[in-house]
């Protein structure tokens, strides 16, 4: 049975694809530790909320950032594992890289633009883990998709991979909180100063921010490679 083109055209789908260069290979270790940071942040915020019985999991868990950060901390780890030994990602990983890249420059533009002036009414713990996931995390996130090697060359079909999850989010966060009145930010609330009408804008507004980001990473997969022919 023949090769398919994506495989033909991926030299790391071959077992003798050559070994990583040093660069790649730092990009690797820089990736598990910035890994290991976002779920030092996680664990910290756990932590101290817990010390302060603030701590509710059902809430703390129903956060977009959180969840995404969760995900990150799993891709950002495995990639930096392939990047330590193979020289360039596979197409499920750097379709995983593409979701994660639009999670993370999102979550960052939403915090700092929407919530970081917000005062909150409950407790407010230790800061930094705060800046880690909604600042420093998002900007190597883009940096590192941007900038280092090794990405697959990816289908516009894929696009589909990075909506999915974002939407599936909203829909049942909407539902739980017209079940509970409680809504993890203020500008998802339908009975807040801009209405439902104001929800479905911010929310149409970031879905729309997700798709540009996601397809500006597909788009970077694409240049300057093309795929082999079939044979």
């Amino acid at each position: 049975m023949s090769q398919t083109t994506s495989d033909r055209a991926d030299p790391a789908s071959y077992p003798e694809s050559p070994a990583p260069t040093l660069p790649r290979r730092l990009v690797g270790a820089s990736r598990i530790v910035v890994g290991l940071l976002v779920l030092a942040s996680i664990i910290t915020q756990i932590v101290d909320q817990s010390l302060n019985d603030a701590f509710l999991p059902g809430e703390y868990f129903s956060y977009f950032t959180i969840q995404t950060s969760l995900m990150n901390v799993v891709v950002l780890i495995v990639a930096g594992v392939i990047a330590l030994r193979r020289r360039r990602d596979s197409e499920l990983l750097t379709t995983l890289r593409v979701s994660i890249l639009s999670y993370a420059v999102v979550t960052g533009v939403v915090y700092n633009v929407l919530l970081r002036d917000i005062v909150s009414d409950g407790f407010v713990g230790v800061q930094w883990p705060n800046e880690v996931i909604h600042v420093w995390v998002p900007i190597f996130t883009a940096i590192d998709f941007l900038v280092t090697p090794g990405r697959h060359r990816l289908g516009w079909n894929r696009l589909f991979f990075a909506v999915v999850y974002p939407l599936a989010w909203v829909a049942l966060t909407l539902v739980r909180g017209a079940a509970t009145g409680w809504y993890p930010y203020p500008f998802l609330i339908p009975d807040g100063p801009n209405g439902a009408l104001g929800v479905f804008v911010y929310v149409l507004g970031i879905a729309g921010f997700i798709v540009v980001i996601a397809s500006i990473g597909i788009a970077v997969s694409r240049i300057g490679r093309s795929r082999a022919p079939a044979a």
